[in-house]
Parts: C-alpha cells; sequence; structure tokens
C-alpha cells in the first residue's frame, strides 16, 4: 500500500469489495461491465456523444419501466437487491468522503454491475487516501492519524479493509505519540543541563476540592 516514501506520499483506500454471486460467471461479468462503463465514461465527451445521451435521456426512462415490466419474478428481485446495494455502496463511500476532507486523493471509484433492466448499478467502491505521516511534526501526524481513523469508521457498517485501515492509524497515532514523549523529554533534559531548576522527586497529593 506504501509507495516510495521519498518522493510519494503512502497511499492507502477505504474500500467496500463488490458482494460474491456465487459463480465465475458473475465475477467476469463484474469484470467486462466494469471495462465497458470505463470506456463509456471516456468516450462520454464528445459532441457526437452529448447528442446521443440527450437523445437516450429523453427515452431512457420509458425504456427501462418497458423493461422492468418484462422481468420475470427472479429477476425483479435480482434488481431490487443490485438498487439496494447502489444506495447502500454509494453511502459508503460518501462517508468515507465527508469524513475524510483533505486527506482524500480522489473521489470515490465504483465498480459496476449491469442489472436485469441493462442499467448499471455500483456493486462495490474505493477512497483512495494520503496516509503518511508529517516528519518531524508529530503532533500533526497524531492529528492526522485520528481523522483517518474517524474517516475509516465513518460508515454505518465499515468494512473489513476500513478496520485495516482504522488500525494501522492508530498504530501510527501511538509511534507519533511516542516520538512526542521522547521529543518533550529531551526538552526538559536540555533546560535542567542549561541552568534550569532540577527537577523536584516526591509524591504529590491533590487536595483541591
Amino acid at each position: 500500500m506504501a509507495l516510495s516514501v521519498s518522493a510519494i506520499a503512502p497511499v492507502g483506500y477505504f474500500g467496500l469489495p463488490p458482494k460474491a454471486e456465487g459463480n465465475a460467471q458473475g465475477e467476469k461479468q463484474r469484470q467486462a461491465v466494469s471495462a465497458d462503463a470505463t470506456a463509456q465514461q471516456n468516450s462520454a465527451d464528445t459532441p457526437s456523444a452529448r447528442t446521443q445521451k440527450t437523445a437516450a435521456d429523453k427515452s431512457a426512462p420509458d425504456s427501462a419501466k418497458t423493461r422492468q415490466g418484462e422481468l420475470s419474478g427472479d429477476d425483479q428481485e435480482k434488481l431490487r437487491q443490485l438498487k439496494a446495494r447502489d444506495t447502500e455502496v454509494r453511502a459508503h463511500e460518501a462517508a468515507h468522503l465527508a469524513a475524510a476532507g483533505g486527506i482524500a486523493r480522489s473521489g470515490a471509484n465504483f465498480s459496476y454491475q449491469r442489472g436485469p433492466d441493462g442499467v448499471f448499478y455500483a456493486v462495490g467502491g474505493e477512497v483512495s487516501i494520503d496516509t503518511s505521516a508529517i516528519p518531524g511534526d508529530p503532533q500533526a501526524t497524531i492529528d492526522k492519524a485520528r481523522q483517518i481513523r474517524s474517516a475509516a469508521l465513518a460508515p454505518a457498517s465499515p468494512s473489513s479493509q476500513d478496520f485495516s485501515v482504522a488500525a494501522a492509524a492508530a498504530q501510527m497515532m501511538i509511534q507519533a505519540q511516542a516520538e512526542l514523549a521522547r521529543g518533550q523529554a529531551q526538552g526538559k533534559s536540555a533546560a535542567y543541563a542549561g541552568g534550569g531548576r532540577s527537577p523536584v522527586v516526591g509524591t504529590f497529593v491533590d487536595v483541591s476540592a
């Protein structure tokens, strides 16, 4: 997950993987649809594509309704599940992005599956984030680690990848706290060596009410 430390900040990602369909055919379909969707996105900004899209958008609702009306009971159930999954995935990644703020390196990227009605539905997604520590500033690293952990656990149901990112952020926070403590201890030692008061050793009792 980490790239070149000297040149590029380490990058991690929050992810909600596509749910398994239980067979190789479903996986092949997802891969083919993802490639198809990417190709469509790359060619979508040409003048002819915009004209075609405008005409298609006008007829899409009626076409989708017609297709749904012709679906079998099993296909209707698959369509219901895909729509629910699409809503879940988009809400999940939106929660990550809202909490990530400046540590997000991109918007959400989705993987798609074509429904029985011919429409693409998001079935998985991820958000790339900057997981690098801030050199020479342990307090800033602590603050950043807290934000990473908060963003990782922002969705209502974090994925296993989200929990992994949160755990890594907690470890980064512990290391930065140790570094901060060492720096503070060294600063005190230097002050005493320079003629400051020696530390008082004893037992203190809090008597305030």
